[in-house]
């Protein structure tokens, strides 16, 4: 069977998969005052990232209407996957279901699944990856649906800020009860439970809330060896890095993947931020 992976611009595809053609990006909106970009291929993150600096206020983002999610399946495809952004983050999701459903009021009968990745970045492109890998292999339509929803449900995402003001002024850390000032450098550990985000533990300075993420993963992954590791970093190359070590000298996956935020990721995890998905 043909098919199509549909991702908001949240899901950070490796360049190396993106070239299978099997991937559509869809570009949520990015506003840092009176300039306003799409999430693109022509995202240039050292100017967003001076942009927000300079700017007083919190930048912002728009999803993707759901004229654009049904036109995306409106191709010769004969199944269509969409994977979005955690719906308790953005209305990336809910704007997915509802092109689904314009599609078929408008064009009958298709299989189509909507993914909430309950994750964001490179966690959106583990699920998506994942998809993509189900299908070569010959899976029905059917069996990926169940594969891929408890694939999402296994999986873990965590990550480390310099700075979550963004995250908090968007209202995005519903589920944190309270932060340390960042002026102590203390560092929160987040991660995500059930698409929202939950601080997990506190360091002092980033190399030990770095160190504290591979612990995580350490103990609480299973099967690490059958398993892709993927981080996405904003400006922080050598963090990422690091991590990377940290993580690899505790246990062994098959692949290790590491990249730069896209826009909206850029966004959130603001200047310095390491995301992991496993």
């Amino acid at each position: 069977m043909s098919y199509k992976i549909v991702v908001d611009s949240c899901c950070e595809i490796p360049a190396s998969y993106m070239e299978s053609g099997r991937f559509e990006r869809i570009p949520l909106g990015l506003e840092v005052g009176d300039y306003q970009i799409l999430d693109d291929d022509k995202f240039d993150q050292a100017e967003f990232l001076r942009k927000v600096a300079q700017y007083p206020k919190c930048p912002k983002s728009s999803c993707p209407s759901p004229e654009r999610y049904m036109e995306a399946c409106n191709a010769e495809e004969e199944h269509i996957y969409a994977v979005t952004l955690s719906s308790h983050l953005s209305g990336s999701h809910n704007s997915a279901v509802l092109g689904k459903s314009l599609y078929l009021e408008k064009y009958g009968k298709k299989q189509i699944h909507v993914v909430d990745s309950e994750s964001a970045s490179c966690g959106e492109a583990q699920i998506a990856i994942k998809l993509m890998e189900l299908e070569e292999s010959g899976h029905t339509f059917e069996q990926i649906v169940k594969i891929i929803e408890s694939f999402r449900d296994e999986m873990r995402t965590f990550f480390i800020l310099d700075n979550l003001e963004t995250l908090r002024k968007n209202g995005r850390l519903t589920g944190v009860k309270a932060l340390v000032a960042s002026t102590l450098n203390i560092k929160p550990v987040m991660s995500a439970e059930k698409g929202v985000i939950v601080q997990r533990g506190q360091t002092i300075g980033m190399k030990k809330g770095l160190s504290k993420i591979a612990e995580y993963v350490a103990t609480e992954i299973k099967d690490q060896g059958k398993k892709r590791l993927m981080i996405s970093h904003c400006n922080a190359p050598q963090r990422a890095e690091t991590l990377k070590n940290m993580i690899m000298e505790k246990t062994e996956f098959f692949e290790a993947i590491i990249q730069e935020t896209a826009g909206i990721s850029s966004m959130y995890a603001n200047d310095g931020g390491v995301i992991i998905a496993v």
